[in-house]
Parts: C-alpha cells; sequence; structure tokens
C-alpha cells in the first residue's frame, strides 16, 4: 500500500483529521491524460481532496463529484471519489502551459482563474446533495476550506501539494483536511489556528519524507492526536466496453444510423482514464436494436 489515506481525532474528539499520501495516484493520472505540469499540479490536488472527501462517506455505495467549471485556460476540471479510496478524474485542457507564479511556483489559480466549485454527494437518496461556491483563488486547497466553511459550515483548514520533476512526473503528491466539531473549545480553536499557521507546506512535508501520519503529528500532535484508520488510496476507473455500450444506446436511433451508414467502426474514449473502446460495424448495428 503506498497511497494511502490516514483518519485520525484529537482533542478530545473535537477535533478529525484525515491525510493522504498520493504520488503514484496523480502519477497514474497524469500518465492517462499527459497533462503538462500546470494541469498535473492542478487536478492532482484535486484528487487528493477528492479522496479524502469520499473516505469521509459512510455507504459503500456512495459517490462524490469534485466539479471545477473556470473562465481560465484550463477550462475545468472533474473528479470522482469513492468512500473506499477510489478516485477517477480528468481535466477539460490538458495541456495549459503557464509561466511560474509571483512565488515561483505552478500557476495554478492562473490556470483555473474565476470559477464555480461544485461538490456533489450521490448517498443513494432521490436526489443527490449539491453544494456550489465560488472559486475563492484557484489553489483548490483554499477553495475547499471556503467550501466546508459556507457550504457545510464546518471550519476546516485544507493544505494540498503536488511537486512535479523536471521531465514532467510526480515527485510528491498529497495533502491534509483538519475539521473542527460543533463542540470545539475556543482555547483549542485559537492553539490550532496558530499551529497551521507556523507549519511547513504540504509539498516540503513530504520532501522531507513525512508520512500521512507524521504530517498529522506535526499538526495535531500537541492535541492528543489518535489514529483511527488507513485505507488504500488509488486512480481507479470503472469503464468497460459494456458500460460504454449502454451510453452508446442513449444516442437517437437518426444519430446511431448515421454512424452506422458511414460503414467505419468507430472508437470511443472514457473521458476519466483515456482508454479507447473500438466498435465494429455489426456491434454499432446490434446497439441500436
Amino acid at each position: 500500500m503506498t497511497d494511502y489515506i490516514v483518519r485520525a481525532t484529537a482533542a478530545d474528539s473535537s477535533i478529525r483529521a484525515f491525510a493522504i499520501n498520493a504520488k503514484e495516484m496523480v502519477e497514474t493520472a497524469r500518465e492517462h491524460h499527459d497533462t503538462t505540469p500546470v494541469m498535473t499540479a492542478a487536478l492532482g490536488r484535486l484528487l487528493c481532496g477528492a479522496a479524502m472527501m469520499g473516505s469521509m462517506m459512510k455507504g459503500e455505495k456512495d459517490l462524490l463529484t469534485l466539479q471545477i467549471q473556470c473562465s481560465g485556460p484550463a477550462q475545468g476540471l472533474t473528479v470522482t471519489a469513492d468512500s473506499a479510496g477510489n478516485v477517477k478524474g480528468y481535466a477539460v485542457n490538458p495541456k495549459v502551459e503557464l509561466p511560474l507564479n509571483a512565488k515561483g511556483k505552478l500557476d495554478v489559480g492562473g490556470a483555473l482563474d474565476l470559477g464555480i466549485l461544485s461538490v456533489i454527494k450521490d448517498m443513494g437518496l432521490k436526489e443527490p446533495y449539491v453544494g456550489q461556491c465560488q472559486l475563492q483563488t484557484g489553489e483548490i486547497a483554499e477553495d475547499l476550506t471556503y467550501y466546508f466553511a459556507t457550504s457545510e459550515q464546518i471550519p476546516s483548514a485544507v493544505g494540498l501539494g503536488v511537486l512535479v520533476n523536471p521531465d514532467g512526473s510526480v515527485r510528491q503528491a498529497g495533502g491534509f483536511i483538519i475539521q473542527l466539531m460543533p463542540f470545539t473549545p475556543d482555547e483549542v480553536v485559537e492553539k490550532l489556528e496558530k499551529r497551521i499557521a507556523e507549519i511547513d507546506s504540504v509539498t516540503q512535508m513530504l520532501e522531507r519524507g513525512m508520512t500521512p501520519e507524521q504530517i498529522l503529528e506535526e499538526i495535531l500532535g500537541s492535541f492528543g492526536l489518535e489514529i483511527t484508520d488507513t485505507l488504500p488510496a488509488q486512480f481507479k476507473c470503472d469503464c468497460s466496453k459494456e458500460r460504454i455500450s449502454k451510453a452508446l444506446a442513449t444516442i437517437s436511433k437518426k444519430d446511431m444510423d448515421d454512424i452506422i451508414n458511414d460503414g467505419e467502426s468507430i472508437e470511443v474514449k472514457c473521458q476519466f482514464c483515456n482508454t479507447a473502446y473500438k466498435f465494429e460495424v455489426d456491434e454499432l448495428k446490434e446497439i441500436r436494436n
């Protein structure tokens, strides 16, 4: 288990915490989508956030989707996570090239610019829960912090980081989410705010070789940290030829006839993992019928 999520509590369960290391998960996403460094960072941060948020859900079939629609060159990002640490996702434009920002970092905020973050939770009810907020900085961690505060009324601290090697591959990826329960004493809140202001960035901690447990220990060690469990995390797409066939079956008969009459096989790619599925004319006729 190289990539994994840690769940923990602290301060007599008045704080709940999550941390992830996700180097392989983000590298798999990069390989599937051939993202540029800034888009590797953008998609990687959202994958890390979604994986931890997915692990907050209770039901085996619960699904969480984080969707960013934005005015920047990235155009948007979509990531889906389940409660077992599996995530998948894609960028609308994986090929954005931008100079480094004023801090000498990958300019994720510039790639996204203004936009909306939607959080969609499908928990098997008639309608999924949808929460939305405006992007605050486009840096994703700050946007998720703002979402938790405004849409779910949960004071939170979110840290996310992706470090990219000169060859474009992923060097480090991970993050944490710290949340305060409604009964957290004021002195604990003040002490935690001070502690979070003092810590290094996520990528600095990962570069020092710190594990998710050690990252939480660094932040919450003086609050009586208790690790409750760990679960593996991975980039995993559940697409299949059968699922793509079902999607093709929703096309109107007229449009399907036009495709069939071309007399050529077609190739359909999964948005989430770029896997290509080929359908011969005979297969298309079967789907049409």
